[in-house]
């Protein structure tokens, strides 16, 4: 079966009327693949598939999905699945993972290891200013920066990335052909061409206020981490930060002054257990274990793929290391060195060398061996 066909058949279900996460998890679970799923005339009674969903994927053409398909055809489109080894390991730990993703941009800056930022759409003139700072130097270090492109905290958390060279991912929560909010559609053009514009509704979904909330699961789903900027207390912020701790994965807030009230939702977490931070040094000694984990999780994920596909769909965009990466980089060679020494020898913190050592290996320059040591490829 071509990975094109795949593709198809995944939209198929994705738009199937009624059928959803749990009930298509237990087709996959039955059925060899999603190809396989489509080709069935009738379910089994205990699947409980709506009438309108078998009647759908018994008539199903690729006349239905046309659109979808011709975007495909597009430079920088792409479709991720849930079956596809490259899927974001991280997301797919989640309790309900997106079907499948619609990818606009690089797709590989999926696998790099990511810090949503989020905050209030009316922010303060301090809290745009922290949002742009703190993400421009979170990206020089190689974090990727996702959030949800909204305005305020968003744009500038994007912003910041995009102007310190790095990358930057933007979760919608519309259909991926309906840029929402428009006045942000030249920065999403500037996202896709430096990171990802990304989504898993289907195509022209509008901006509905309950598509929101389940964007956020995937920016808190996709991210190591959260950073809270300036959040009111009953902010939706509060939802992407929540989520981020139910999946076990840091929560840290940026407090402010006791008579901002963009600042309560911040200190609300604060009081909750979320680590306060000061500098991207801070947020850095957050995520240092879990960029560890995550290059374990890519390691298992790609196992098994062959050479072929490995050199088409893994290449790691071309990024110019930054000064810091060079930096690790210089104190590799052919033969093994633990990651306790390039620490030690680069004196750089644990976090910063674990994310530079991560986007080197997914670029191919450096290789990870048992024990935590590394080499030059």
């Amino acid at each position: 079966m071509s990975d094109l066909t795949n593709k198809a058949s995944w939209l198929h279900l994705l738009n199937a009327p009624g059928l959803g996460f749990v009930r298509i998890s237990n087709l996959l679970a039955h059925y060899a693949d999603a190809n396989e799923i489509i080709k069935q005339k009738s379910f089994p009674a205990e699947f409980k598939i709506p009438k309108r969903a078998v009647n759908y994927l018994s008539k199903a053409s690729n006349d239905d999905i046309r659109l979808e398909l011709d975007w495909l055809e597009k430079s920088g489109n792409d479709v991720l699945t849930l079956d596809d080894a490259l899927y974001p390991p991280q997301l797919k730990q989640i309790s309900d993972p997106p079907l499948l993703l619609f990818v606009k941009g690089n797709v590989n800056s999926l696998l790099l290891p990511q810090l949503a930022v989020v905050g209030s759409r009316h922010a303060s003139k301090s809290g745009l200013n922290n949002a742009h700072a703190f993400c421009f130097d979170l990206a020089k270090r190689g974090l990727v920066i996702t959030s949800g492109l909204a305005a305020g905290i968003d744009a500038q958390a994007h912003q910041g990335a995009i102007d310190a060279k790095g990358q930057t991912i933007a979760v919608m929560g519309t259909g991926i052909n309906t840029i929402y909010p428009k006045n942000n559609q030249t920065l999403a053009k500037t996202i896709a061409n430096q990171g990802a514009v990304i989504s898993e509704f289907p195509f022209n979904t509008p901006p509905n206020a309950h598509n929101f909330p389940r964007r956020n699961r995937v920016i808190a789903g996709l991210a190591l981490g959260t950073l809270v900027i300036e959040a009111a207390q009953k902010s939706g912020t509060l939802i992407t930060a929540r989520l981020s701790m139910e999946n076990n994965r840091p929560v840290m807030a940026i407090p402010g002054s006791i008579h901002n009230p963009l600042a309560k939702g911040c200190h609300q977490l604060i009081k909750q257990g979320a680590q306060l931070v000061e500098s991207a040094h801070d947020i850095l000694h957050e995520v240092a274990p879990s960029i560890a984990m995550l290059t374990d999780q890519l390691q298992a994920s790609i196992q098994g793929i062959n050479d072929e596909a490995l050199e088409n769909q893994t290449q790691t965009p071309n990024i110019e290391l930054s000064d810091s990466q060079q930096h690790i980089f210089n104190q590799l060679d052919f033969n093994p060195i633990a990651f306790d020494d390039i620490v030690r020898q680069t004196d750089l913190s644990s976090g910063d060398v674990a994310s530079g050592l991560l986007i080197m290996e997914l670029s191919g320059l450096v290789e990870k061996l048992p024990g935590a040591k590394y080499q030059k490829i």
